[in-house]
């Protein structure tokens, strides 16, 4: 009989979880450098008028602006930690909500550090990377507890509960320019992603975007050669062209602009593959 109690409460928790996770509520999951961070000045216009159907998940406690780690919140920047910028990730989920039915919703978890290379997202090589890290980048690690990507992965498993993990999103290569096995260390996280999240190999996109590219003078520009070759380590990945980005003075990071239109890309590719058109805007 307690067998029979104990199989019966099992399969109302299976039932209960199921219903709880909504499969009209995708989630992406985003990582990088500064770029993914988001290095533009939030202007109080970019605060308002978000749809609630954009939501982020906040990866650290952030009491300030009164948010808390692992919990969803309308999809106002800053999206990545407290105190960061406008980010491409923001116009990628308002692109993304304005082109999808009504009933689906899009949530954001984002998990980026300044200045980091790729290495610092390999879970079994990171702690080297950390030990040789700046002091000022690892102010922005401990934020996430010492390991960025230990982060990603609990904020993605809690997300689970909620919705479908549908792409993963990745700005990053400033930092790694010049380095050719970049690819293959991009195919390392992207894989260890997917198996910690019980995920298929190759099920989900990899939306991968250049650098600022060299029609603006983008000083690690050569990088893009390297991010052009990251479909053939990962069949399911996708590059997004940085070209006619606009960039800020540094020619490293993009303006706002360059932010609109460089997300607005990731949102075409992905609507793409989802088998949905762009609509024109006026």
């Amino acid at each position: 009989m307690k067998i029979k109690q104990l199989i019966t409460v099992a399969l109302m928790l299976v039932s209960l979880q199921s219903f709880s996770q909504d499969k009209k509520f995708y989630i992406f999951l985003s990582f990088g450098q500064s770029n993914m961070e988001g290095n533009a000045r939030i202007r109080p216009e970019d605060t308002v008028n978000i749809d609630p159907r954009f939501q982020v998940m906040e990866a650290v406690n952030c009491p300030a602006i009164n948010r808390e780690k692992g919990k969803w919140y309308t999809a106002v920047p800053p999206l990545c930690r407290c105190r960061t910028g406008l980010t491409l990730t923001d116009f990628f989920g308002r692109t993304m909500v304005a082109n999808l039915p009504k009933d689906v919703r899009i949530g954001i978890i984002n998990v980026a550090v300044g200045g980091c290379k790729i290495e610092l997202f390999d879970k079994d090589h990171y702690q080297s990377y950390v030990e040789t890290a700046p002091s000022w980048m690892k102010g922005m690690i401990n934020e996430y507890d010492g390991n960025p990507y230990a982060r990603l992965v609990e904020m993605a498993k809690l997300a689970q509960k909620d919705g479908i993990i549908k792409g993963i999103l990745l700005h990053q290569g400033e930092s790694n320019t010049g380095d050719t096995t970049w690819p293959g260390k991009v195919k390392i996280v992207y894989n260890n992603l997917l198996q910690d999240l019980n995920l298929a190999p190759d099920s989900v996109p990899l939306l991968a975007g250049e650098t600022v590219n060299a029609d603006q003078g983008g000083v690690c520009a050569g990088m893009n050669k390297i991010i052009a070759t990251l479909p053939e380590e990962i069949k399911n990945a996708y590059v997004i062209s940085s070209a006619g980005c606009p960039d800020a003075a540094d020619n490293l990071h993009f303006t706002a602009e360059g932010y609109r239109i460089l997300g607005e890309r990731y949102a075409a590719q992905m609507l793409a593959l989802l088998g949905i058109k762009v609509k024109e805007t006026e």
